[in-house]
């Protein structure tokens, strides 16, 4: 339950069209729902403005289709990341309105409209094997109210591909930037904008490449100042960063 919702929720009753018994069994589940292999933190939209999201990772087929129908019963957006087609098909098996992003690999729920940020968020890959990380990014980020441009294959190996979207850089309020090897892509976006750039270092390259450590440590030394650093493949993180800068 987010903000809008409870304080919709409470206009209701104040007009009569809810009852209190009513309104209170709307509100039985915050702070918080048990379910016993799971704590579902409903509260968390209203305290921090972001909701809790199911990382499918890990965690079994049948304890992420049960997390994810009871938080679409609370009637709010739901997120999972990490999910595997076998468990996409498990999640859309018990609730059909949910839509699997098979290159994100997540699946959302879209069930309240969400207040949309002050301008547009860049999400701007390497190369093409980023595009799982950046369209995590992308998903994640236009679930929470954001108008997204996803800007692929413009790596610094033919900068002249980046070069072109000069005008789609420049006007975007925060970028999202995705790039393993030696991850020098953010640097170069972050002197081309006056925004918010944040590198997300990807597990993509060779031996050396170290699993995305050589990018993420590429991408902490980055000489441009305006360019701070998430974890390996986290374009779910970089994504919440820059919903709640898009939001100031």
């Amino acid at each position: 339950m987010d903000r809008a919702t409870l304080e919709a929720l409470l206009n209701e009753v104040r007009e009569g069209r809810t009852g209190i018994r009513d309104a209170l069994e709307r509100l039985r589940v915050l702070p918080f729902e048990d379910m016993g292999f799971a704590k579902l933190d409903h509260h968390r939209p209203l305290r921090t403005g972001m909701p809790e999201v199911i990382f499918a990772s890990g965690k079994t087929i049948a304890h992420v289709t049960q997390i994810f129908a009871h938080m679409a019963s609370a009637g709010g957006n739901v997120l999972a990341t990490r999910v595997s087609p076998e468990c996409a098909q498990a999640v859309l098996a018990v609730e059909p309105r949910a839509i699997y992003h098979e290159s994100a690999r997540c699946v959302t729920l879209e069930q309240v409209a969400v207040p949309p940020g002050k301008g547009s968020i860049a999400v701007v890959c390497a190369g093409t094997s980023d595009l799982p990380v950046a369209e995590e990014a992308a998903v994640t980020a236009r679930l929470m109210g954001n108008t997204v441009e996803l800007i692929a294959d413009v790596g610094v190996a033919g900068i002249h591909r980046l070069l072109a979207q000069r005008d789609s850089l420049q006007s975007a309020r925060v970028l999202i930037v995705c790039a393993g090897m030696e991850g020098a892509l953010p640097t170069v976006v972050g002197g081309m904008v006056n925004a918010p750039v944040i590198a997300v270092p990807t597990s993509v390259g060779y031996g050396a490449s170290f699993g995305g450590v050589a990018a993420l440590l590429g991408m902490l030394n980055t000489c441009s100042p305006n360019v701070c650093v998430v974890n390996i493949d986290n374009g779910f993180g970089a994504a919440c960063i820059a919903t709640l800068i898009n939001r100031l």
